[in-house]
């Protein structure tokens, strides 16, 4: 027997004791601890299927009734997407009836606002979030008469946004991209004292192998399986864990979604107590919606998860060696990176992480001019919008990602003209080291710094 780090286990007695599997096997196995039934593969097979043969009428009515389980159309049904689920569940410690896979972050987002959310209502939602999160309250939840408060994702500030109009606390763990990381325990206690759930965007999380916000009292956790799950920059998805343990039934006017009874007359909150939030947003984004991800799409971050620890357990020591490196550069202001003591959330960041501070790291130039420059010179690092590849990746948020959000709230989401974002791959640390050197030598030189 051995842990994640490949030590014989020698404290623990040679008997049949069940013994909770280790991070690097989970996202290996979970989902399929056994060969394919019906032809002994051990890949877990691509289900590109529209529909189902049913076993007469009273199994198709039953499936649709919700009564039987089984798969009924693809819109909402696939093996190779319940494999996903049902792996990522496992790697964030959910259950997989409460984990709901889509076809990008972007969806898994927009169906858990909208789910919990209705006129009237407010969500409280963290000022450093990602452009896109920012997009769907601007043109999804505001035009709904939903309310968004922006604050500081800090006890103090939750705490004053706090009210019983709110429908819940969003969050990201790695804010992106500043690098702040709060402090999910403080602000799940904050939330739940408020009659309001804990979400948490744990993209920057890495599914699971930097943090678990359930384990720190989060109630729902968001992905975007695009970034580190994937991890190639070949397929899009997201996804939505429901954590079981927020009692949405406590307030029915305060959560109407849930509560609102089908053309059988039940409700999610009646038809899956455990998890109404998976439930309603299947019945939303998937059946209602079409958000529906693709079994290709499943089969490839199915790939993705298999080496996850390892690409981004090596990508986060190299973020940290860099980060050390290049905060010493001339021409470099600063770097925002939370492994390093100086970042504000350096601290907080030791308790929520594991397993490393991620792999994303801002550099702050003396000026947009030379931090324009440096980007356009650079010849490993990718010029490009993603983040979480394999590859390592760089891009300026001020004139792209975040450049939907005023000058104002770019500045509060820790955005300046002056940074690159740069997404560490698991490329030699030396090379992307050079690499960052000529480019900013270059540039200095064109712009006479």
């Amino acid at each position: 027997m051995r842990d994640d780090e490949g030590r014989p286990d020698e404290g623990r007695p040679d008997d049949d004791a069940p013994r909770e599997r280790g991070f690097a096997t989970v996202q290996v196995h979970a989902g399929q601890e056994r060969p394919d039934p019906a032809s002994g593969a051990r890949a877990v097979p691509i289900h590109p299927t529209t529909s189902y043969v049913f076993e007469d009428a009273d199994h198709a009515e039953a499936l649709f009734a919700g009564t039987a389980t089984g798969n009924r159309y693809a819109r909402m049904d696939n093996p190779t997407v319940a494999t996903f689920e049902a792996r990522l569940a496992a790697l964030e410690g959910a259950a997989p009836p409460a984990t709901v896979a889509f076809a990008s972050g972007q969806a898994a987002t927009t169906t858990a606002m909208t789910t919990l959310a209705s006129p009237g209502r407010t969500w409280v939602v963290s000022d450093r979030v990602f452009g896109g999160t920012a997009s769907v309250v601007r043109d999804v939840l505001t035009p709904f008469g939903v309310g968004v408060r922006w604050v500081a994702p800090e006890p103090d500030a939750v705490a004053a946004a706090l009210d019983d109009d709110v429908v819940g606390v969003w969050v990201e763990t790695i804010a992106n991209p500043s690098g702040d990381v709060p402090d999910l325990a403080a602000l799940a206690d904050l939330a739940h004292g408020a009659g309001a759930p804990l979400v948490v965007d744990n993209t920057w999380g890495a599914g699971g192998y930097l943090c678990r916000p359930l384990e720190h009292g989060a109630d729902l956790v968001v992905h975007s399986a695009t970034k580190w799950i994937g991890g190639h920059g070949v397929a899009m998805g997201g996804a939505l864990l429901d954590g079981g343990r927020f009692d949405f039934s406590a307030d029915p006017a305060r959560y109407p979604a849930l509560h609102r009874a089908d053309a059988r007359g039940r409700s999610s909150v009646a038809r899956a107590p455990d998890a109404p939030v998976a439930h309603a947003a299947r019945r939303l984004g998937l059946a209602a919606m079409g958000m529906t991800l693709s079994p290709h799409a499943a089969f490839a971050l199915l790939q993705g998860l298999e080496t996850l620890d390892l690409r981004v357990g090596r990508a986060s020591a190299s973020a940290l060696a860099l980060a050390e490196a290049w905060r010493a550069l001339d021409g470099v202001a600063s770097i925002a990176y939370p492994g390093v003591p100086e970042h504000p959330s350096h601290e907080v960041a030791r308790r929520v992480l594991r397993g490393g501070f991620g792999t994303v790291l801002t550099v702050r130039f003396e000026s947009e001019a030379l931090a324009r420059a440096t980007l356009d010179r650079l010849t490993l690092i990718s010029h490009l919008a993603n983040v979480g590849d394999a590859k390592t990746v760089a891009i300026h948020p001020w004139t792209t990602t975040h450049a939907g959000l005023a000058p104002d709230a770019r500045r509060a989401a820790g955005v300046t003209p002056e940074d690159v974002r740069i997404s560490i791959g698991i490329e030699a640390v030396a090379d992307l080291d050079a690499d960052l050197r000529a480019a900013l030598r270059a540039a200095r030189r064109a712009v006479g710094a």
